[in-house]
C-alpha cells in the first residue's frame, strides 16, 4: 500500500475513535437464573365445532389461551416449579412456557417429571448460545480495500452482477445499531426478543450486520457483501459486558421467538452467527424454515461436538473462517480474520471469528438469490479444493475461471 494511502487511513481511524457499549442492568444475574430454567411445550387443543357456530379453539381464542395458562400453572405447582414466562409458537402448534427449577432439584429431573404430564408435548432445558466472534484492537487499515472479500471474492466485480436487491436477510443476533452511518436505511424491520426496555446497540450484532449489508458507494466505511438486501435486525442475544472479550449470549426461547418471526415474515436468508447444544425447539423451527426454502447459515464451533448447533443440523450451511487449517469437508470456508466492519457509536473496528465468516456466506446467498432465485442449498455454493468458498463461481454458475 502507498504510504500516502496508509497515512490517510490512519487519520480516518484517529477520527473514528472508540465506542463503548453499556450492557443492560442485571444481565449477569439473569444469565445465572436461566441456567436453572426449562421450557415446557403444551399441545394446542384441536379446533372443535360449536353447534350453531363456527370452528373454535383457534390460537387467537382468549378462552383457550387462558385455559392453557391454567394448565401450565397447575403443572408448575405440582412439580414445585415457578412459572416465569410464556410465548405462543403457532408454527409448531404449542404454547411455550418458561419454568424456574428450585434449588435442590436438578434441571434434568425437572424436565423428566414435567414430561409425564399428558398435555406436555415435550420439555427441555433453556439452552444458552454464544456468538462466535469478537472485536479486536483497532488497526490503521483501509476500509473497503482492507475487506478480505474485496480481493479474495472480487467484491466490486460481484456487485456488477448482483447486490442482493429485494432479498430479505434475517440477522438473529445482539442489538444492531441500525442508525449507523453505514447501516441506516438498510433495515426492513427491527425487533427485540430479549427485553421490552430500550437498550444500547451491541458489538456482535452490529458487526455481523455490517459484513452482510453495509451501504456501498456512500463515501464512508465499508461495503457489505449484499448492500441492497433488506435486513431484519432481530435481537435474540445480549452482550454481557463492556469489552469485546465479554461473551454475547442467547437462549432457546429468545432464539425461537426470533426464528418464528423471521419465518412468518418471509426471510429468504437467516444468519445465525452462534453455536451451542442441540435443541429440539430450535431444530423444529429451523426444519420449517428449510422446508420453506429459506437458507439458514450458521457459525461452526470447533470446540463443540459436531461443530455445535445449529451448524450440525442437516440442511444448515455451516461456515468456518477459511484460515482454519484442519476442518471437516462439509464446512464452507469464508473470510473471518481481520475483517473491518461496523460497530456501535458510528465506528468501524477489525473483527475476527467464524461469526463473520458466516455473515459473508449469508451475504453471498443474498446475491445468488437476486440473480438465480431460491436455488441456494449448500450444494449450490462452489468451493475450491481446500474448501474455501468460490464466490465468483457461485454467483456466475461457472466451472471455468471467472476471468
Amino acid at each position: 500500500m502507498p504510504r500516502s494511502a496508509l497515512s490517510a487511513l490512519l487519520a480516518i481511524f484517529a477520527l473514528i475513535g472508540v465506542a463503548a457499549v453499556v450492557p443492560a442492568h442485571g444481565q449477569d444475574r439473569a444469565a445465572a437464573a436461566e441456567d436453572r430454567q426449562i421450557l415446557v411445550m403444551l399441545d394446542l387443543a384441536p379446533p372443535h365445532f360449536r353447534p350453531g357456530g363456527s370452528y373454535a379453539g383457534s390460537y387467537g381464542d382468549a378462552r383457550s389461551s387462558t385455559a392453557r395458562l391454567r394448565i401450565a400453572r397447575k403443572i408448575a405447582r405440582k412439580n414445585r416449579l415457578e412459572l416465569v414466562d410464556s410465548w405462543p409458537m403457532p408454527l409448531l402448534g404449542v404454547d411455550c412456557f418458561v419454568m424456574q427449577v428450585p434449588a435442590g432439584m436438578s434441571v434434568d429431573a425437572a424436565v423428566e417429571r414435567v414430561s409425564l404430564s399428558p398435555r406436555v408435548a415435550w420439555s427441555q432445558p433453556l439452552h444458552q448460545y454464544r456468538a462466535r466472534g469478537a472485536a479486536v484492537d483497532r488497526q490503521p487499515d483501509p476500509l473497503f480495500k482492507a475487506q478480505p472479500a474485496a480481493s479474495a471474492w472480487r467484491l466490486a466485480d460481484l456487485h456488477r452482477v448482483s447486490t442482493g436487491r429485494g432479498v430479505k436477510v434475517a440477522i438473529i443476533d445482539s442489538k444492531v445499531e441500525t442508525n449507523h452511518p453505514d447501516l441506516s436505511g438498510q433495515f426492513a424491520t427491527r425487533k427485540d426478543f430479549v427485553s421490552r426496555r430500550p437498550t444500547a446497540p451491541e458489538l456482535h450484532g452490529t458487526g455481523v450486520a455490517g459484513v452482510i449489508g453495509a451501504k456501498a458507494h456512500n463515501g464512508v466505511g465499508i461495503a457489505g457483501i449484499a448492500p441492497h438486501a433488506r435486513l431484519m435486525a432481530l435481537r435474540a442475544c445480549w452482550q454481557t459486558g463492556k469489552g469485546s472479550s465479554d461473551p454475547t449470549l442467547c437462549n432457546s426461547l429468545s432464539l425461537a421467538r426470533a426464528l418464528q418471526y423471521a419465518i412468518e415474515n418471509g426471510a429468504d436468508v437467516i444468519n445465525l452467527s452462534l453455536s451451542g447444544p442441540p435443541d429440539l425447539l430450535l431444530q423444529k423451527l429451523i426444519a420449517i424454515a428449510l422446508k420453506r426454502r429459506t437458507s439458514v447459515v450458521a457459525a461452526y464451533d470447533p470446540n463443540l461436538p459436531e461443530g455445535g448447533f445449529p451448524a450440525s443440523q442437516a440442511g444448515v450451511i455451516a461456515v468456518v473462517d477459511q484460515s482454519l487449517q484442519s476442518r471437516p469437508s462439509r464446512l464452507y470456508g469464508a473470510p473471518g480474520r481481520s475483517v473491518p466492519t461496523t460497530q456501535p457509536g458510528g465506528k468501524w473496528y477489525l473483527v475476527s471469528g467464524n461469526s463473520y465468516a458466516a455473515a459473508h456466506v449469508s451475504g453471498l446467498i443474498a446475491l445468488v438469490r437476486e440473480e438465480h432465485g431460491d436455488d441456494t442449498s449448500a450444494e449450490a455454493i462452489a468451493r475450491s479444493a481446500n474448501g474455501r468458498v468460490d464466490a465468483c463461481a457461485t454467483l456466475l454458475r461457472t466451472s471455468t475461471a471467472c476471468d
